[in-house]
């Protein structure tokens, strides 16, 4: 039996800051601080991954992808744009490292991204399906729209499992 197609195909790799919705596979590397957040709708067998930097834009509008209070509801719109609907909607993340503890909790920028997710997303009467965060180990997540919006996490372990 064969691999299902989506992962023989090679994934549409999501940069700090940049977002991609389609059905292709896709993956974002390297994943400290930062979170990468998927959503897949059901619905409509389309996905949406970005991978978020920071909490909040601050009022920046240059590269929505970047922030989470700019990011989550993009692709939100974007989705529903594309005929999704909202109780569709599937949701995972990963990431949210605490890289620098020896900073203490303040400067702790990966949980401050993924509470600012998580608030949101609640804002918007989205739960989450399963999340990856926290820790101190980063990860790369792959995300496979056509599989049923499976999403893989590898930490820089070499661990892998799915979410």
């Amino acid at each position: 039996m064969s691999e299902p197609l989506s992962q023989n195909k090679m994934p549409v790799m999501i940069g700090i800051g940049e977002y991609h919705i389609g059905s292709e596979p896709m993956m974002a590397i390297g994943l400290g601080s930062c979170i990468g957040l998927t959503i897949y709708g059901k619905d409509r067998h389309i996905g949406a991954m970005v991978h978020i930097m920071l909490p909040e834009s601050s009022g920046r509008t240059d590269r929505p992808g970047k922030y989470a209070d700019t990011a989550v509801p993009l692709l939100l719109n974007k989705l529903s744009d594309m005929g999704c609907h909202r109780s569709s909607l599937v949701v995972k993340m990963a990431g949210g490292a605490c890289m620098f503890e020896y900073f203490g909790n303040n400067l702790n920028i990966g949980e401050r991204n993924a509470e600012k997710v998580r608030a949101i997303l609640a804002e918007n009467q989205i739960r989450i399906a399963a999340e990856d965060v926290g820790g101190k180990a980063g990860r790369t997540v792959a995300f496979y729209p056509v599989d049923g919006g499976k999403v893989t996490v590898r930490s820089a372990d070499g661990a892998a499992h799915e979410i």
